[in-house]
């Protein structure tokens, strides 16, 4: 077991912000995991659980031990004419997982294609895109606590999933570590249009029948012309939440902005399009220094290569006092704030 000191981080996070961890290790297996949490050196130090770095920005050197989830492997444990039960390690990538689910024709999740991010960090932040959400495939995580080892299973229903949230970002935030991911996925193509995006490319390519295959590429491609790569221009994806409001504030929203573009939310509430919020206060492709808002997606905050992750922060609380300011909305961050 090798636990570095002082190790930087900056290749280990996609926005590239230059950082430090006071000890730094890879967990490979869970016995090498149950290592690391027993040794009395590290024991009570306070732990960071890091995956990709896709959904992380750090503000400054982290004072503890940073975990960073290497367990990989995919395989079959279950099937029935219905469904296939594959179970990824928590250091899978995320992308490849799509592709071998995809290629093996096991169809829900090829509308969650090319989201960065590892398996294990998958369902801490209930990852979602084009009409569906991993809580609608997902079986079971396993995992060890970090403050004893002890191991456990949580079911989707003890999940706790929300919108971009789970029980594994709020109450077991950076005390759970995740191991293994089970997905529940169709043997027979169920495909899911109900993004209106997604299903005006099925329209224009007139596909009555879209494989999965097909619609993972077509997903790629839309990602791909809105998003900037991380290793051309550091970012975390999307920097804020949709937020979600009462039908009441959005009537009184509308009367004044006729052409908001909003979305159906949780229940009776309606979700608005934080990209067309941050738009309308001025800030698409801004730049403020070494930092400023994606010239394509207003919703993606950018490093031009030297800025610091205070710098992005400060930056990121311009748009959010200038959304509040505007349209009395607050912007929840969706990006890991360290």
């Amino acid at each position: 077991m090798e636990i570095l000191h002082n190790h930087s981080l900056k290749k280990l996070n996609t926005f590239g912000i230059s950082a430090h961890a006071l000890y730094f290790v890879e967990a490979k297996n869970e016995k090498h995991l149950l290592e690391i949490l027993n040794h009395k050196k590290y024991k009570w130090l306070d732990k960071l659980i890091l995956g990709s770095g896709s959904n992380i920005l750090f503000t400054k050197d982290y004072e503890g031990l940073v975990i960073k989830n290497n367990i990989t492997g995919i395989n079959i444990v279950d099937e029935n004419d219905t469904y296939v039960f594959v179970k990824a390690g928590g250091g899978v990538i995320w992308n490849d997982l799509v592709d071998y689910c995809v290629e093996n024709n096991y169809y829900g999740i090829e509308n969650l294609s090319y989201i960065p991010g590892t398996v294990g960090a998958a369902p801490v932040q209930n990852i979602g895109a084009y009409g569906m959400e991993l809580k609608d495939v997902f079986h079971s995580a396993e995992g060890l606590f970090l403050i004893d080892g002890e191991a456990q299973t949580f079911l989707a229903d003890d999940c706790e999933f929300g919108y971009r949230n789970s029980i594994f970002k709020t109450m077991l935030k950076n005390s759970f570590f995740i191991t293994h991911v089970t997905l529940r996925l169709h043997k027979k193509p169920q495909i899911n249009l109900s993004y209106e995006t997604l299903k005006l490319e099925v329209d224009k390519l007139k596909l009555s029948s879209p494989s999965a295959k097909e619609i993972r590429d077509m997903v790629t491609k839309i990602r791909k012309s809105k998003l900037p790569e991380p290793g051309e221009l550091g970012n975390a994806g999307s920097f804020f939440k949709n937020p979600e409001v009462i039908f009441d504030v959005f009537e009184k929203l509308q009367e004044t902005h006729p052409n908001i573009v909003h979305f159906k939310g949780k229940g009776k509430r309606i979700k608005l399009s934080a990209a067309w919020l941050i738009e309308q206060c001025g800030w698409k492709g801004t730049r403020f220094g070494n930092t400023g808002t994606y010239e394509k997606q207003p919703l993606v905050i950018v490093n031009y290569k030297t800025a610091t992750g205070k710098e992005i922060f400060n930056f990121s609380r311009l748009i959010q006092e200038s959304v509040l300011e505007k349209f009395n909305i607050r912007l929840m961050p969706e990006v890991n704030i360290i």
